[in-house]
């Protein structure tokens, strides 16, 4: 009924525009009752962004489930990577809704008020990992702007495209911007000898250039 409900409206929103559309009309061609409609969604404006509240809900439960092993920015930007999995799932749709919303001043207005929630979502999240840091607050929001903005731009430019190639790629490169500026890097793992350890002793005169430094030490380990 859901799917139907969306189907429908997307099929009248192409061929009369949106707000030549009524919920009158979406119901009729879906063929089901008024009622029907305004148990899934509350406006018509929901029948836009039917996923965000269930990928909204993903992200947030996605965060609670972090542990202290998780580092923290890397998490928000795998957060937002659900959102893209959602765009991705149905291309198609996605550019389709896209293209709606840049015509529409109320839908992009909309759109934005759901953005801040994704970003209020990572922000919280990372107001509680940075409890207690100097200017926490300030670098959880900052970051959770960040990671929005780069998230949007990468998948806007997608969106452009008509959904063409790997979207991806460039959110991970965006996010990967945000990680390298931000984020924490993993410690290099130790190094593991593969046998047991050499002591080579090299007695060279004062003054020898280091090139012949390093001839002696090569030519003994060869030796060995």
């Amino acid at each position: 009924m859901r799917d139907a409900l969306v189907a429908a409206a997307f099929q009248l929103f192409l061929e009369r525009g949106y707000e030549q559309t009524t919920v009158d009309d979406i119901v009729a061609l879906a063929g089901v009752g008024r009622r029907s409609f305004f148990r899934y969604f509350p406006s018509k404006e929901d029948v836009v962004f039917p996923d965000h509240e269930r990928c909204l809900t993903d992200m947030t439960a996605f965060l609670a489930a972090s542990g202290e092993e998780h580092e923290p920015v890397r998490r928000v930007c795998d957060a937002a990577r659900l959102v893209l999995l959602m765009y991705a799932e149905n291309p198609t749709f996605s550019v389709q809704r896209y293209r709606l919303t840049k015509q529409v001043p109320g839908l992009r207005a909309y759109e934005l008020s759901v953005v801040w929630r994704y970003e209020r979502a990572l922000a919280e999240y990372l107001r509680e990992r940075f409890a207690g840091l100097r200017d926490g607050t300030l670098q959880a929001d900052v970051i959770a702007a960040a990671v929005v903005a780069a998230h949007n731009n990468a998948l806007r430019s997608w969106l452009r495209s008509d959904g063409q190639g790997d979207a991806s790629a460039g959110v991970d490169q965006a996010l990967g911007y945000v990680q390298s500026t931000f984020g924490i890097a993993p410690p290099p793992p130790p190094l593991r000898a593969e046998g047991p350890e050499d002591v080579v002793v090299v007695v060279s005169r004062r003054g020898a250039p280091l090139w012949r430094v390093v001839q002696e030490i090569e030519a003994t380990l060869d030796r060995g």
